[in-house]
């Protein structure tokens, strides 16, 4: 007998509450297809207008999570996941995971590729030559277990209900309900047999929480869910105000990340990768976060992290020389550059307009089919804080044609402000969400 969706459509519509076996039933049947997708879309936007509970919210990450396969992997050290809500500029996972594995942990990371400003994890890894992404289930546990790390594509098998799901959702006005969006993103991180699950939760103009209390309340929810499915689940907010780092871009931000693995690199981006990693330490080891902070910053400023980046990259394919030789990667056939309008002290940087222009750029995408320029992004020079004199140069954009430069330069011109005199920016890392949700200043 084909299910019949009809009468929990109207339930959820008229505000009233599902049980579980009703919301695995739902799933199970729209992946086989017998729930069409206009029965679906209405489903949703029925839980967008009237919310879900949350024992209703652990059902529906279940029948996601068991809607296909899961990943198990036995190691030696401590497996630990880490998962970003996205972010202009955004390159955390290029450092933090190797500076998880330099201090003792392994990360088996399923990541996606970006829709909007930049590409994702996954499209800047690809800006090296040869670099693999999509990985058999043995050779993904192998490189986990030999080099403490492997990043690869969320393969078709695995939480195939939230592939689904997230397209219509898309399509449909749908992607605001936050137990759709805590249960998308816990059900993927639960197909992985980690023992923590660090959540990066991006607060700002360029994130998709523009606010500390919606950002507060999707990561309160996520560790709840983790709770309930066994799983120690920890959460950082950071600010997303301005771009994260002086790079939006894909071959761009590896350079950047590559310079940070190697010593240097934008503070903003180190602290926020030392904070996650020093999340991990205390929440495992015990560790006392003043320690645990020291102990990260010493794995990245000796060089350790890049090590086990180095190793890593050859593992699933990647050309290593281009990570001794920045001159080898892709150049943008074309640039131009924003001027500062007046001398003074940047004192913004609007990380939505940076992204879009990015994205007008080449290194976006609106569609997931679409392809991104390795090569194309866009600059910050001048960071925040500095001070510049009339005419400085303030960002500077790459891509590979003009028409694309022109439509990028529009959309950025007005992205920084200069002010008289220099102000205090505020810490990239709010505070951190221990496993029980509560806030610890950082």
């Amino acid at each position: 007998m084909k299910f019949q969706a009809l009468p929990l459509i109207e339930r959820k519509r008229d505000g009233g509450a599902l049980e579980e076996r009703e919301i695995q039933g739902l799933v199970e049947a729209y992946v086989s297809g017998d729930v069409p997708d206009y029965q679906m879309a209405a489903f949703l936007m029925a839980v967008t207008i009237r919310g879900m509970s949350f024992p209703e919210t652990v059902a529906m990450t279940a029948a996601m999570l068991h809607s296909g396969e899961t990943i198990e992997i036995s190691a030696r050290q401590p497996l630990v996941d880490k998962h970003s809500t996205g972010g202009v500029g955004d390159k955390t996972s290029l450092v933090a995971v190797p500076l998880l594995a330099a201090v003792g942990f392994c990360v088996p990371k399923l990541s996606g590729r970006g829709l909007g400003h930049t590409g994702g994890t996954l499209d800047k890894l690809e800006s090296i030559p040869g670099l693999r992404t999509t990985l058999e289930r043995a050779e993904f546990k192998t490189l986990v277990s030999r080099y403490g790390l492997a990043i690869a594509a969320q393969s078709e098998d695995i939480v195939p209900a939230d592939r689904l799901l997230y397209a219509l959702r898309d399509a449909t006005g749908t992607v605001p309900s936050l137990s759709l969006i805590a249960s998308s993103i816990m059900s993927k991180k639960l197909a992985v047999s980690s023992r923590l699950i660090l959540l990066d939760v991006k607060v700002g103009d360029g994130a998709f929480f523009p606010d500390e209390e919606s950002a507060m309340a999707f990561a309160r929810l996520a560790i709840r869910i983790g709770e309930a499915f066994g799983r120690d689940t920890r959460a950082l907010l950071t600010r997303m105000d301005a771009p994260l780092g002086q790079t939006v871009g894909n071959a761009l931000e590896v350079r950047e990340a590559v310079a940070c693995l190697r010593g240097g690199g934008p503070q903003d981006l180190r602290d926020v990768a030392v904070a996650l990693v020093a999340e991990a330490l205390h929440a495992i080891h015990g560790l006392e976060r003043a320690d645990a902070r020291r102990r990260a910053a010493a794995a990245l400023a000796s060089g350790a992290a890049y090590d086990v980046f180095r190793r890593w990259i050859p593992s699933q394919g990647g050309d290593g020389t281009y990570l001794e030789h920045p001159e080898r990667w892709p150049q943008a056939a074309a640039a131009d550059t924003i001027k500062a309008p007046s001398a003074g002290y940047v004192s913004r940087i609007g990380a939505r307009a940076v992204g879009e222009a990015a994205r007008l750029s080449g290194a976006g995408r609106l569609r997931k089919e679409d392809g991104v320029d390795a090569s194309a992004g866009v600059e910050i020079v001048a960071p925040l804080g500095s001070r510049v004199e009339c005419g400085a140069d303030l960002l500077r954009v790459h891509a590979s044609s003009e028409d694309q430069i022109r439509a990028a330069v529009s959309r950025i011109k007005d992205a920084v402000s200069i002010a008289k005199e220099p102000t205090q920016s505020a810490p990239t890392v709010i505070c951190s969400l221990d496993k029980t949700g509560r806030r610890e200043e950082s």
